[in-house]
């Protein structure tokens, strides 16, 4: 059997260090502050921005939730960055994606602070991430990623990685952090349209499967040994359970899972680690704003 990777214990001890330099930060008269803005009512955004929040206040961060309404003008989104940004008790901010049509995703993420911009998404974030910037503050999904392969020891350094989509919230800049030194892996970048992607990925040490297809990754695309972490959460029709559908990853665990040496499960892989590196980009962009780094 292999090893289940356990994204909801490694996220557990993640946030009891964060908490610890929350308390830290607080005994200084310093709360870092987190906002989060969701236009809509996308059912599965909003439960998100429930988890953040509900995480936020148990850590002992100051949470704001803004809930506009979805005929929300870009303009008025704009407006609403701009107070934030300017706010001194906001130490980070995020825009739930994806928003309505009448939204410019792009020129929202331009919009944040920098310096207050936690998904790590901004244009300057994203460049000092490619120049390995200690300040860029990193996309939270690919940081996770990066924590479980460190906490289950499954090394990086000179192992061949295949990434299995190239996004800019997960992709690519997970190909960067298993290119960084330190990290020092061999990676190539794949997606639905690589050519024999099953051969590609088998040449793998570690994939990680960011291509938000369920069970697109299969036996015959995974060698004997390899690690697979399933950034994937999808939503399948199962009749069987009591919310009519169940939640499966980018890979068919079942057929995986006895090739692996290690193998995240979805839920409980990935999806914790995103929340617990979203609050710690938040404390590290309070310390740094506030000069306690």
């Amino acid at each position: 059997m292999p090893l289940i990777i356990d994204g909801k214990q490694t996220a557990a001890r993640s946030l009891a260090e964060t908490a610890q330099r929350i308390a830290a930060l607080r005994a200084r008269g310093i709360t870092p502050g987190l906002a989060v803005v969701l236009v809509g009512e996308n059912p599965a955004s909003m439960a998100y921005v429930r988890s953040k929040d509900k995480t936020c206040r148990d850590l002992g961060m100051h949470s704001l939730k803004l809930e506009l309404p979805v005929d929300t003008t870009h303009k008025k989104l704009l407006s609403t960055i701009a107070q934030l940004n300017a706010d001194p008790s906001i130490h980070g901010i995020l825009v739930q994606s994806p928003p309505p049509p009448q939204i410019d995703e792009s020129a929202i993420v331009k919009a944040v602070d920098p310096r207050k911009d936690v998904d790590g998404f901004h244009p300057l974030n994203v460049a000092a991430l490619a120049m390995e910037d200690p300040s860029a503050l990193v996309p939270c999904t690919p940081l996770g990623c990066m924590e479980l392969l460190r906490a289950h020891d499954i090394a990086t350094s000179g192992a061949r990685a295949v990434v299995v989509g190239r996004s800019l919230i997960v992709g690519k800049p997970m190909a960067l952090l298993l290119m960084a030194k330190g990290a020092d892996a061999t990676v190539t970048v794949a997606h639905s349209r690589t050519k024999d992607l099953a051969a590609v990925c088998r040449e793998a040490d570690i994939v990680i499967a960011a291509i938000g297809r369920p069970h697109f990754l299969g036996a015959e695309h995974i060698r004997e040994g390899a690690a697979v972490i399933d950034v994937g959460i999808n939503r399948i029709d199962d009749p069987a359970s009591p919310r009519g559908y169940r939640l499966v990853g980018d890979v068919d665990f079942d057929a995986v899972a006895p090739k692996c040496r290690a193998i995240t499960p979805v839920p409980g892989g990935v999806g914790p680690m995103t929340i617990a590196m979203l609050m710690r980009n938040t404390v590290r962009a309070c310390e740094r704003q506030t000069g306690e780094a």
